[in-house]
């Protein structure tokens, strides 16, 4: 199973959630080609009704507890209630890399 596909299971599976992205983004990065190491994730669930940002994120963070420990070394989170998201329908867009691959030295 791809790490993309991993994520999209636990986080579906945890949140139930009535809208998922999980986007693979580290073709902006500097990793070799077909890596996934870099993602952002837009989960909209009820579960996160009157829960802060940062419990949302370690909610997030805990589901995806092995990724985060493994392959994946950035994770980009926009957590959202449905009212919420109603309110914005669309996530930020992720910043640009600015490099600085252990490989540049």
């Amino acid at each position: 199973m791809s790490v993309q596909s991993a994520i999209q299971t636990k986080l579906q599976s945890r949140f139930q959630p009535r809208h998922l992205e999980v986007i693979n983004e580290s073709f902006m990065h500097s990793v070799p080609p077909g890596s996934e190491t870099h993602f952002k994730v837009v989960v909209v669930s009820e579960v996160f009704d009157g829960k802060r940002s940062v419990a949302r994120h370690q909610a997030v963070y805990q589901a995806l507890a092995d990724e985060v420990a493994g392959p994946v070394h950035a994770l980009a989170i926009h957590t959202y209630t449905g009212a919420e998201w109603d309110a914005v329908a669309v996530a930020p867009d992720s910043p640009q890399c600015r490099g600085g691959s252990k490989h540049d030295h």
